[in-house]
């Protein structure tokens, strides 16, 4: 090899190395830079402080309040009343194999990364009892999906009796809001067995027909048996082929 072409190969050797080098140095900085926003998200104590206007929900004959907590704060009342709706809203959808599911939410409820909003019944002042039982509730969480930061959206239950009345656009509402506000990317919704899919297709079709104003929620892909039953921007078309405010994962 000539004198100059061994210069020309240590040289583009030399870039090589620096190159992965700086990608190493990028790829860490903005791992760095998630987390601490993941971090500085999860610190607020109280979401809702943030947005007072929504700590009450007056409409189609509904009088809402709202509060915050955190999965390692749960009173025994507020436990009892999570398992209770959960269990009275997927039970059914998860069949026999609920027994499992619901020793795995038991767990996923008291995570000091779990963090809730809760929807009471307002008193005869239209105060909050916190004694009353919750008629809904949203579990969230922030953290890292797709090299973002997102607040993913483990649950989101209402009583029967009050959905379609506008709390569950009211609620996905204040959750892009605090997203937003945290500089989260999107909240994430993601769901996985095939029997919810069915369960939920009607319900979130009807949210999604309400949700005017939310813009910005992620739809990962639904999995079957290890597979993906629609490939992520399959998925997105079937939820919001009809709802373009919506963008896709």
């Amino acid at each position: 090899m000539e004198p100059e072409e061994v210069l020309n190969t240590a040289s583009s050797t030399s870039n090589y190395a620096n190159t992965r080098k700086m990608n190493r140095k990028e790829i860490l900085e903005t791992k760095r830079a998630i987390n601490q926003i993941i971090k500085s998200a999860s610190a607020v104590k109280d979401h809702l402080s943030l947005f007072p206007s929504f700590r009450s929900y007056s409409r189609n004959g509904l009088s809402l309040c709202l509060e915050t907590e955190r999965g390692d704060k749960l009173t025994s009342h507020l436990k009892k009343c999570i398992q209770a709706l959960l269990k009275e809203n997927m039970e059914g959808p998860y069949g026999s194999e609920w027994p499992t599911e619901e020793k795995v939410k038991r767990k996923e409820m008291v995570s000091p990364d779990a963090r809730y909003i809760f929807v009471h019944s307002a008193n005869t002042n239209e105060m909050l009892d916190r004694n009353a039982p919750i008629i809904g509730f949203v579990h969230y969480r922030f953290t890292m999906e797709e090299e973002m930061p997102v607040l993913y959206v483990y649950e989101l239950q209402i009583e029967r009796c009050i959905q379609g009345k506008g709390i569950g656009k009211f609620l996905m509402q204040l959750i892009e809001l605090i997203a937003k506000k945290v500089q989260c990317s999107s909240p994430v919704l993601q769901f996985f067995q095939y029997q919810l899919l069915m369960h939920f297709l009607s319900f979130l079709l009807n949210l999604f027909l309400e949700l005017h104003m939310v813009k910005n929620v992620l739809i990962f892909p639904f999995q079957l048996h290890g597979k993906y039953f629609l490939s992520k921007h399959g998925i997105c078309w079937l939820m919001i082929c009809n709802f373009n405010h919506c963008r896709a994962a």
